[in-house]
């Protein structure tokens, strides 16, 4: 049914989402994020699923943005682009407005949108060699879509200290910040995730779902001003020649003109 992601929900009712584009780190695609969209909606509307893991395939949980599809973006019209950083948008709100628990199962790397994603989960229990980075501004853009989703979970003063400088960090350092919620060793990744699970399938569904909506609520749900204004920043960096300059030294193999020293 899929091309770049997986679904498989065992007898308990515990689906796994897994990005499946192993051999690109499961950078992201257009098409992965329509899928994953896709796959939101009908989780959401199953009522067999009680709980959902989202992971990735292979050595990465998620590198970010396909690089690739970003390149292509820049020859777009400003419009079109937009309309791409648009079913980013839509995926991340219906992932994080998903009626049922949503647990993250990272190992590693997860940059870029791979944070995003990770900051929409619930629960999110890390393998403790996994890496984690905003890596935008490399590239001469910014974090914007994802924004939004990062700021809310990691509040403004730990977010300001990994959101602008690219720097990366580990499942530690991320725990802390408040983006993982649980770092274990490798090997125990899988016991750690169904310690997780368990509890919910004790829990009455809808009563489940309620409580979610109602923290969403209470906390202030993103909306869609704050949606738009994402990605009018994110626009406005694809048109700047930082952002121009980023994505060719990426290509080329090159230090981008900016760079003084790493």
């Amino acid at each position: 049914m899929y091309e770049t992601i997986a679904v498989n929900t065992d007898a308990r009712g515990v689906a796994t989402l897994t990005l499946n584009r192993p051999e690109k780190h499961n950078a992201m695609s257009a098409k992965m994020l329509v899928e994953l969209t896709d796959a939101a909606e009908r989780l959401g509307a199953d009522e067999a699923v009680r709980v959902v893991v989202l992971t990735g395939a292979g050595k990465s949980f998620c590198a970010g943005g396909d690089l690739g599809w970003m390149r292509d973006q820049r020859g777009m019209a400003p419009q079109t682009r937009d309309a791409e950083a648009r079913k980013l948008a839509t995926m991340l709100h219906r992932l994080n407005r998903l009626p049922k628990p949503l647990i993250g199962a990272l190992q590693g790397n997860a940059f870029g949108g791979g944070v995003g994603l990770a900051c929409v989960c619930d629960v999110v229990v890390a393998a403790d060699d996994c890496r984690f980075g905003l890596t935008e501004t490399r590239l001469g853009l910014i974090p914007a879509t994802i924004g939004p989703y990062v700021i809310k979970r990691m509040g403004e003063g730990r977010a300001r200290q990994v959101f602008m400088s690219a720097r990366l960090f580990d499942a530690h350092e991320a725990t802390a910040l408040g983006i993982v919620s649980k770092a274990v060793p490798r090997n125990g990744l899988p016991e750690a995730v169904e310690a997780e699970v368990i509890p919910y399938l004790a829990c009455a569904p809808q009563a489940v779902a309620a409580a979610k909506a109602l923290a969403l609520e209470l906390d202030g749900a993103i909306d869609e001003a704050a949606i738009d204004r994402s990605i009018e920043m994110l626009s406005q960096r694809w048109e700047s020649e930082e952002a121009q300059e980023g994505i060719d030294a990426f290509f080329e193999r090159r230090k981008p003109s900016w760079v003084t020293s790493e």
